[in-house]
């Protein structure tokens, strides 16, 4: 694996124009991770949203909430 510090320097050297293109590319790749992960926490919401709706879990208002941080500190 090449260093990330001759990486740099190598991508440093680049054009303007070309370093932009390498960095779409660098965030493009975490693309397929972030979708990934939006999908969990899509399904997470789901799972909430059905316990919720079966009376499993109880909602409280965000001034509760936010007592009870209160009430911690």
């Amino acid at each position: 694996m090449p260093d990330i510090n001759a990486v740099i320097n190598e991508a440093l050297e680049l054009a303007p124009v070309q370093r932009a293109e390498l960095i779409e590319s660098l965030l493009a790749s975490f693309d397929s991770q972030r979708a990934e992960i939006d999908k969990l926490w899509a399904n997470e919401a789901e799972r909430r949203i059905d316990a919720h709706d079966q009376g499993k879990l109880k909602a409280s208002s965000a001034d509760e909430v936010f007592s009870r941080i209160e009430q911690q500190k």
